[in-house]
């Protein structure tokens, strides 16, 4: 479960901070009080915390008053030889976590620290490290063949080589001194055999909890306490040992996080396996809900069928905690209620019986405005852009199919009604062109497009002469109120 180490050398991993842990191992602390100056005259504490393999750490004292920094390497005192580890903690607080473990600073346990390691112990101890995983699987091999009761769980071998020890886990106690002399005669070293219980062993190795996160014994919890399953009963869970049990085979240590809140929510709660009296019968404890403070009670089936004609849900009824203790108080005074639970009347909201589909429950629906449509305007049949149309078709005839250019520009449709009117001006409202001679024109000219679409002979003269007499009327000023004739048009 450790991390990938930096590839420039630095101090630490490659994850930038990301580790599942916290940090690069098991069971790190964050020093809060790195970079913080000591006051005047005050000697930095000359014990430090060392990191070996696993959740092994130990405290070793700096008697040289060497410089070091969390992650340095170093070489310490060991029992025989040296043994080389890694810095993880410095500073004050060490001695809290002295306090915590109750080992008093001036006690011998406490070892000396050597030196920071030289190149060639970091080689020989990175070499040890090697061998741990071949020795491991040959010691499962002649464990099995002496037919010994044990679980051999981890093998560590000091920096220096001059030690082994073999982590175990057993039942019953085990002879294993035939063991350990074979173990060295097949090794050539020391041999130091340590038995560990479920949950360290699960510690050292680490794993995923069913939780989906690092095990806790792995990460932070050094401190084992007693599980029962009396804590699982108070939690109303279900006791199945394959949900209840950890990898470690015993029960999960996270069942005590929450059983505190579970103790203070249950003091006025009675016990399940009080009976209520009522004047239908007796009600039996079927569930309860801790924390919305709810319990289910029902009746056998022949007393239920009453209650579920009377309209409850079933033949469980939900009664809260205050209710059940008030039932209980009543029996105890020889008093049965009527019922279990107390009808109370709740008032129910009406809502409007309609819907505001168009919205015109809306006090502001009169400041918008509707939007007018713009409708386009359909051509008349005399219009010039009608005119154009009929003419196009009787060229086509005449010219043989031959196709003509493009149309005139809308702005230029309006120049022949401005010439009509010129001219109806001109004469005074005579008729102007013969259809006849347009006709003789537009044959004589190959099927030639006229200048004038109200000259195109395909239209209908009556209509034209229509429009240009509606037209003069328009222009004609109003007789003089002493009668006479109209004054001329100005020419």
């Amino acid at each position: 479960m450790g991390c990938v180490p930096s590839k420039d050398g630095s101090k630490g991993c490659s994850t930038g901070g990301s580790c599942s842990t916290g940090g690069c191992n098991k069971l790190n602390v964050y020093d809060w009080l790195t970079g913080m100056a000591l006051p005047t005259g005050q000697k930095p504490f000359d014990i430090i915390e060392v990191r070996f393999k696993g959740t092994r750490k130990e405290f070793f004292r700096n008697k040289e008053n060497f410089s070091l920094g969390v992650g340095d390497v170093v070489a310490v005192e060991s029992m025989p030889g040296h043994d080389v580890g890694v810095v993880s903690l410095s500073g004050e607080l060490v001695r809290l976590q002295l306090k915590k473990k109750n080992i008093p600073e001036n006690s011998e346990v406490i070892k000396a620290l050597y030196r920071k390691a030289k190149q060639n112990e970091i080689d020989k101890w990175h070499e040890m490290r090697g061998k741990e995983k071949p020795v491991l699987m040959r010691t499962r091999d002649i464990i099995k063949s002496l037919n010994l009761q044990m679980k051999l769980s981890d093998v560590e071998y000091q920096a220096d080589g001059k030690k082994a020890t073999f982590y175990y886990t057993a039942d019953e106690r085990v002879d294993f001194r035939e063991l350990i002399k074979r173990l060295a005669d097949e090794f050539k070293t020391r041999v130091e055999m340590r038995q560990v219980g479920m949950r360290q062993e699960a510690g050292r190795l680490g794993g995923i909890g069913s939780c989906g996160r690092e095990l806790c014994c792995s990460t932070w919890l050094t401190d084992f306490r007693t599980v029962t399953t009396s804590a699982a009963r108070y939690q109303n869970l279900a006791l199945n040992p394959a949900k209840l049990a950890g990898q470690c085979g015993k029960l999960k240590c996270c069942l005590n996080y929450e059983l505190d809140s579970y103790m203070d929510a249950l003091r006025d709660f009675p016990n399940v396996n009080t009976v209520l009296e009522t004047e239908t019968g007796k009600a039996f404890h079927r569930k309860t809900d801790i924390f919305k403070r709810m319990m289910w009670f029902a009746f056998t089936p022949e007393q239920g069928q009453q209650e579920v004609e009377a309209g409850y849900d079933g033949n469980w009824i939900p009664l809260p905690v205050d209710r059940v203790n008030e039932i209980i108080a009543m029996n105890k005074k020889n008093e049965r209620p009527s019922e279990l639970r107390i009808h109370e009347e709740v008032e129910v909201e009406y809502q409007p019986d309609f819907e505001n589909v168009v919205g015109q429950d809306r006090i502001d629906r009169m400041d918008h405005k509707k939007k007018k449509k713009h409708k386009r305007r359909k051509p008349d049949q005399g219009s010039p852009s009608a005119a154009k149309g009929s003419s196009t078709a009787q060229r086509n005839q005449q010219g043989g199919g031959q196709q003509q250019q493009k149309g005139q520009q809308p702005g230029q449709q309006q120049q022949p009604q401005r010439q009509n009117s010129n001219r109806n001006q001109q004469g005074g409202g005579q008729r102007q062109g013969n259809p006849g001679q347009d006709q003789n024109k537009n044959q004589q000219g190959g099927g030639q497009r006229p200048q004038n679409p109200s000259q195109n002979p395909s239209q209908n003269p009556n209509q034209n002469q229509n429009r240009n007499q509606q037209q003069n009327r328009q222009r004609r000023p109003p007789p003089p109120q002493g009668g006479g004739n109209p004054p001329p048009e100005n020419k």
